[in-house]
């Protein structure tokens, strides 16, 4: 007689990554600070709001020589070259490693960003400060700078799960808002806009992707029992 409990046969379940639940949360409201600020900066005209104004006249108060050639060293690695091979790197790296959901994340991610975020520039084309010391072409909000640098940092903070890299990565981000607000490239909502932005890409796309991946481990878990 088998006394095979039922459950035996039954194929082990994929447990879910928990945070996918929180990544969900975190970029939908990441999503609607962005449409707010969005609708902030449009019912402004798509002129400095007063907190851009105040921060960009600090930033000129602080400025030096030293502090722009400073400035222009996330402004020139976080550019669109830079982040390409950056981008271009980790996908590699993650894919050499035999991880090729995780270089998938990256490559869509940052793909994404720019695609959401480069036509958006474009159609607001809002003005840049008068004396930016880098583009000065009306593709301010959101800052693509910014943006792609949250979602490398976001999507790497997630897939590697350590402290550190958050930590590296809030650093970087930050950084790089400081950049183009020093270089009077953007202002101040610019910056954080792109921010946001990067934010909710990063989520949505790894939060996607971590479904699909499960259902695919599930499906081949239960083809093989």
């Amino acid at each position: 007689m088998d006394v095979t409990p039922i459950d035996a046969a039954a194929p082990p379940v994929v447990a879910a990554d928990a945070r996918r639940t929180v990544a969900l949360v975190v970029g939908a409201l990441a999503t609607v600070a962005f449409v707010a600020l969005r609708l902030a900066v449009a019912l402004n005209g798509h002129t400095a709001l007063d907190v851009d104004v105040w921060w960009d006249a600090a930033m000129a108060g602080i400025a030096t020589p030293v502090g722009v050639i400073l400035a222009w060293i996330p402004a020139i690695v976080g550019g669109t070259i830079g982040m390409i091979v950056i981008g271009v790197a980790t996908t590699i790296v993650f894919a050499v490693r035999r991880r090729p959901w995780d270089a998938l994340t990256v490559a869509s991610s940052i793909a994404l960003v720019v695609a959401i975020g480069a036509p958006m520039a474009a159609i607001i084309a809002r003005q840049r400060p008068a004396d930016s010391l880098a583009e000065t072409m009306a593709t301010s909000f959101p800052s693509g700078h910014t943006a792609v640098a949250t979602t490398i940092a976001v999507v790497l903070g997630l897939i590697l799960r350590r402290r550190w890299v958050w930590i590296a990565g809030v650093v970087w981000v930050v950084l790089m808002m400081w950049s183009r607000t020093y270089l009077h490239a953007h202002w101040l909502s610019d910056v954080v806009a792109g921010a946001l932005e990067g934010i909710a890409v990063s989520t949505f796309v790894w939060a996607l992707i971590q479904v699909v991946r499960e259902r695919r481990a599930q499906r081949l878990t239960a083809t093989s029992a």
